[in-house]
């Protein structure tokens, strides 16, 4: 049975800056992964390096499958020569007209090699330094 990862947060910044965050390429490395290209389309692919716990590189291959402005993002999440597939899904919430929910579902984890970097603690522990601090941070700067 899959049991999604799933993070929120609230952050003191308008839905449209958060979303600009999640979308924009240029602020997405800031707090995210540094991306070569980004455009927030349905069927765009995008990939990126990552690192696991012991220095392996890991390239990560992402196709965008949904978009909603200012609402919601969903792409696929893969590892290039690694079996699995899962979905990450950011969907954003208007608290006001000054705060913004950050809703993230990343769905498919078990589909992944069963190794330390693709355990399920990884992910949360990945997701929760992204969402819950680097993006935090950077939409906090952005404010100042």
């Amino acid at each position: 049975m899959s049991i999604p990862f799933v993070i929120e947060r609230t952050y003191a910044a308008p839905v449209q800056k958060v979303w600009e965050a999640i979308t924009d390429k240029n602020k997405m490395k800031q707090w995210y992964f540094d991306l070569n290209e980004f455009r927030p389309e349905a069927g765009f692919e995008f990939s990126f390096a990552g690192q696991g716990s012991k220095g392996e590189k890991y390239i990560h291959l992402c196709k965008i499958l949904e978009v909603i402005p200012l609402k919601k993002i969903s792409y696929s999440w893969t590892y290039k020569d690694y079996p699995g597939y899962s979905v990450v899904t950011f969907e954003l919430f208007e608290e006001g007209k000054e705060q913004t929910r950050l809703k993230l579902t990343h769905e498919g984890l078990e589909s992944f090699p069963g190794t330390e970097d693709f355990a399920p603690a990884s992910f949360q522990a990945g997701w929760t330094e992204l969402i819950g601090n680097l993006l935090k941070n950077f939409l906090a700067q952005e404010k100042s």
